[in-house]
């Protein structure tokens, strides 16, 4: 019995490890698929600027926010030609950095924590 619960507890964790590899492809297959590493943006570039990102961005230091304004213009650039980088200049899924993502959830959080105090 006990060597059967440790058979089972490594299977567990091999198809943990299975399943994360699965997941990690799937992530890396959809990153190329979206299109958006090729004008070299990074995922939080292509977020909806609605009130709550609008804010986050105010909070990005500056050369950050100079850079993503760059990415942008490039990207609209790009789009406007019809034309993509060329592909060493694509955004690798491994240098996808989430920069705008802690400042949006802070943003959210005291959003979210302002409406709760207004309900008291």
């Amino acid at each position: 019995v006990r060597i059967a619960g440790e058979v089972g507890r490594h299977t567990l964790r091999y198809a943990g490890l299975a399943t994360g590899r699965l997941l990690l492809g799937f992530r890396k297959w959809y990153f190329n698929m979206c299109g958006f590493n090729k004008l070299g943006l990074l995922r939080d570039d292509t977020i909806y600027e609605d009130a709550d990102v609008k804010e986050a961005l105010k909070r990005l230091p500056e050369d950050q926010y100079n850079e993503r304004i760059f990415r942008v213009k490039r990207a609209l650039d790009l789009s406007m030609k019809q034309q993509i980088l060329p592909k060493d200049k694509w955004t690798k899924f491994e240098e996808d950095v989430h920069y705008l993502t802690p400042y949006l959830e802070e943003v959210i959080r005291e959003r979210k924590e302002r409406e709760e105090w207004m309900k008291k």
